[in-house]
């Protein structure tokens, strides 16, 4: 999955609130519905690029295992998928019959009252539990006491180094495996001088929210009501603004992915899902933890989401097609290495005794229990509204464009209108 797509389907949270609460009819154009396919489990996802070749070749190779039920895959663009999926539940035909969804979408859907529980059924399935998951992407899976879905990965947030640049401009930074803000600057100031740019300005809203945690934000206190005028968000958006103006980073119009690429870049903040494009340099390079202001392991935040199975209500669902749901996620567990070739990190912790996934640089954010600790779903229900704020007005503050003021006054106010506004259509 590419930045883009990730960003779209985020910010398309947001804009699909209305659609899960509206009514509507039609049916999905693509794949069959459940009751026409009584042997087929009809699977749609989000994975229409790169990573799409990787899910379909783990469901060919599910289905060659001859299960009673085959998967059918059916991978749409996400935008489509999320607005397909209201229309159909609330229209009754075509629902598929398992669905991957980004985790900040799940308690929409269950306060939309669109999802079945899997609690009766995985007491036949008593490897799917949390113990055998990261638990960050096992945990939100369950809304008072209730299990909604179960997680397939958690893909997170970090920082591709160049290794020789690294080694010449501060060899120490990576003793504790964390590049801290002190340490970004005084790379930084060294590159500089050289005509290399230090660190990179990408995707805003992850940066942003790994370092707004870390100075003790929350987006929400009641699960509702934004806290975005805070502090927190002055003091994180005001750091990068402040290493813009000293120079420590790329430039208004330069692109990252370039520069870093061409060698001209030494801290490169991206998603492991870019992995495969990453490893295209020329250069050795290596991925580490988000930019960090403590060298504190147990203090350190690195933003994430996660892809999870969810099934959405569907009268015709049968119990043998649920069961044969659980023996597909179930071989999801134990066999996702392809899932990890595609830049992810599965969220089964089977694959920590494989030493193929082992040796792929993503896999040591789940390498340790302490490093699975500093992965961050933000699964605040409103999510969607605070990034659509954050890609559309971010870099205008990192670039000096608007002042850290206005934009957290104007962020807790756009949000909480929205919010207020989508309570209102209930």
């Amino acid at each position: 999955m590419n930045i883009k797509k990730l960003a779209g389907a985020v910010l398309l949270t947001g804009a699909s609130f209305v659609l899960l609460t509206g009514c509507g009819g039609g049916s999905s154009s693509s794949g069959g519905s459940s009751s026409n396919s009584k042997n087929e489990i009809t699977f749609w996802n989000p994975f229409v690029g790169a990573d799409g070749d990787n899910m379909k070749k783990m469901i060919d190779d599910y289905n060659k295992t001859n299960p009673d039920f085959k998967v059918k895959n059916v991978s749409l663009k996400e935008s489509d998928m999320y607005t397909k999926i209201p229309t159909v539940v609330n229209s009754g035909k075509n629902i598929p019959d398992l669905n991957i969804v980004h985790a900040e979408r799940i308690k929409q859907y269950k306060d939309n009252d669109m999802l079945e529980t899997y609690d009766n059924i995985l007491k036949d399935f008593p490897d799917i539990n949390e113990d055998n998951y990261v638990s960050e992407a096992w945990n939100l899976g369950e809304i008072d006491g209730v299990r909604y879905s179960v997680p397939l990965d958690i893909h997170s947030w970090g920082v591709y180094y160049n290794k020789e640049l690294l080694n010449k401009y501060l060899p120490t930074a990576l003793d504790d495996n964390i590049i801290t803000f002190d340490e970004i600057e005084e790379i930084g100031e060294k590159a500089e001088a050289d005509g290399v740019r230090g660190l990179g300005i990408t995707w805003a809203k992850p940066n942003f929210l790994s370092l707004f945690l870390q100075e003790g934000g929350q987006l929400t206190e009641d699960g509702t009501t934004p806290t975005l005028d805070t502090d927190a968000t002055k003091k994180a958006m005001q750091r990068y603004a402040d290493m813009y103006k000293e120079k420590l980073t790329t430039r208004d119009g330069e692109d990252p992915a370039q520069l870093f690429l061409a060698g001209k870049m030494v801290l490169y903040p991206e998603g492991i899902w870019m992995r495969n494009q990453v490893k295209e340099a020329k250069f050795e390079w290596g991925l580490t933890n988000s930019p960090q202001l403590s060298e504190d392991l147990s203090t350190a935040i690195n933003w994430a989401s996660s892809h999870q199975f969810v099934m959405f209500k569907n009268k015709d669902r049968s119990e043998e097609k649920t069961k044969g749901i659980m023996e597909f996620l179930e071989w999801v567990r134990t066999n996702s290495l392809e899932w990890a070739k595609a830049g992810q990190n599965p969220a089964t912790l089977d694959l920590l005794d494989n030493s193929e996934y082992t040796d792929m640089e993503q896999s040591f954010f789940l390498s340790t229990p302490e490093e699975q600790a500093t992965l961050k779903i933000f699964d605040y229900k409103y999510n969607g509204y605070v990034a659509e704020y954050l890609d559309a007005h971010a870099l205008d503050v990192v670039f000096g464009k608007m002042t850290v003021d206005d934009f957290a006054a104007n962020m807790q106010k756009e949000v909480a209108d929205k919010v207020a506004k989508d309570s209102s259509v209930k």
